[in-house]
């Protein structure tokens, strides 16, 4: 009788219904997932035997209760957010605020006729109500989850003013290039699909092109590495593989947390690499707090405990050896390359759909079909399955990527500091090497700790 009754529903219905079904499947499977490694985290109490020379007792105990807070955390985090977005849709959340968009910008003269001024308004009201209810969720991250594991480098002044800034910039981007795309979108014809394509994919361009220098500084400090031996080493080995390094910066990411990074951009001839204060043993402000602590001498030699935050200058060499290794293999442009082909595909099916009445009846809309909206429910929600089913395969692509730049590094001779370089890391950022194999395949891009010290050849701390 149920499956009577479903066959009979009109189209609109059922492809509202199974939007909601997958969107529910996908969840309750990325729920499994995580209750499998919590139950990792809560039943491995001791270091495996096979760790015990890389991960003392202590700092794997850290990074078990960090690790464990964060996936209690993801759960009930991820479950508000799923139950928001199935009241939204079966509240007719979207309609509503189009409604309202439209209501503002009448008030401005401008009539259902101005459909790409409606547009942007109610960009703008979707972005602030994601904003107002993401914040506390963001908020109690920050100053009770990282605050209590020793990562949290702000005051809630310096975070709200952040979230603010951070609003302003993505609307500067955000509107004018959503109001372009649109218009482009209805000035295009039948093949307006490669004109939207190429006009995304000069958008992302430039936006890599520009991000370091003109959108991470207005949130944080770069300064140019000082002379020293460090940059020279740095150009020296850039120079061994012809990376063309203009310039390396040091960025300022100790006044929001202790995690780490280091990165190169720009195109061609015009490479720049960034590292963040918190990887460099000799710059993070966090070695400065008071006096460091010295290597400490146990019973079994191989585990010298480091206090200190950071990687030495080796170290360093050895994580950009890794780094200048995905660009020397092509990662990059391999993985600009499948996002391209990927964005093509998406725009030319969306091109198919958009004809579709019945996709914009599924989510309340009868009267009208707005490209804005049109482009949030194929994308967002038709294109679900596929998007999950990509995002799995970037991930195995991902992991493979990174065994390969791994063993670029090893090539230069700098498997030993890698792999001492791998450990500290680790340890600074409380990562927990141990994983169920199952969450780990769906999840991580990068390989677990001990399965990439494995393929350097070595579980060993130097």
């Amino acid at each position: 009788m149920l499956m009577e009754t479903i066959l009979n529903l009109p189209i609109e219905n059922k492809i509202f219904y199974a939007v909601l079904v997958f969107s529910w499947t996908v969840y309750l499977w990325e729920a499994y997932l995580a209750y499998r490694q919590r139950r990792i985290y809560r039943l491995t109490l001791q270091v495996p035997q096979e760790l015990g020379k890389i991960m003392d007792t202590d700092t794997f105990e850290k990074s078990r209760l960090y690790q464990l807070d964060k996936s209690n955390f993801s759960f009930w985090s991820g479950l508000y957010s799923e139950t928001e977005g199935t009241l939204i849709l079966l509240f007719g959340g979207i309609p509503f605020v189009w409604k309202v968009a439209g209501t503002v910008t009448a008030r401005f003269g401008l009539g259902p006729e101005y459909e790409i001024f409606q547009s942007l308004s109610f960009l703008i009201l979707a972005t602030l109500f994601s904003a107002f209810t993401g914040l506390p969720w963001s908020i109690y991250n920050t100053f009770v989850i990282e605050e209590k594991h020793g990562f949290n480098q702000q005051t809630l002044g310096f975070f709200l003013k952040d979230a603010v800034k951070k609003f302003i910039v993505t609307q500067c981007i955000l509107l004018p290039v959503t109001s372009l795309l649109l218009y482009i979108i209805k000035i295009g014809g039948d093949f307006f699909f490669i004109y939207a394509w190429l006009f995304t994919l000069g958008v992302s361009l430039v936006l890599v092109t520009i991000y370091a220098d003109y959108i991470a500084p207005l949130f944080d400090k770069f300064t140019p590495l000082p002379e020293g031996e460090l940059k020279e080493e740095i150009e020296s080995m850039s120079k061994s593989i012809s990376f063309p390094l203009t310039k390396v910066y040091v960025v300022e990411g100790s006044k929001r947390s202790s995690h780490s990074n280091a990165y190169f951009y720009g195109f061609f001839k015009n490479k720049r690499i960034v590292l963040f204060d918190t990887l460099l043993e000799d710059y993070s402000p966090l070695n400065k707090d008071g006096e460091p602590e010295t290597d400490t001498l146990t019973e079994d030699k191989s585990k010298l405990k480091n206090k200190k935050q950071g990687c030495n200058n080796p170290e360093v060499l050895a994580v950009l050896g890794h780094e200048l290794g995905h660009w020397k293999l092509g990662h990059t442009v391999k993985n600009i390359v499948i996002s391209q082909m990927n964005s093509f595909l998406c725009f030319f099916l969306f091109a198919v759909l958009i004809g579709q009445k019945e996709l914009f009846m599924a989510f309340g809309f009868y009267n009208s079909q707005p490209t804005l909206i049109g482009l949030m429910i194929i994308f967002q929600f038709i294109f679900s399955p596929y998007n999950e089913v990509l995002s799995f395969c970037l991930t195995v692509l991902s992991r493979r990527f990174e065994f390969q730049a791994d063993s670029f590094a090893r090539g230069m001779g700098r498997a030993s500091e890698l792999c001492s370089a791998l450990i500290k890391l680790n340890k600074d950022n409380l990562g927990f090497p141990v994983a169920d194999w199952l969450f780990s395949m769906w999840h991580y891009s990068h390989p677990p700790l001990l399965e990439r010290l494995r393929a350097l050849g070595s579980t060993k701390q130097d």
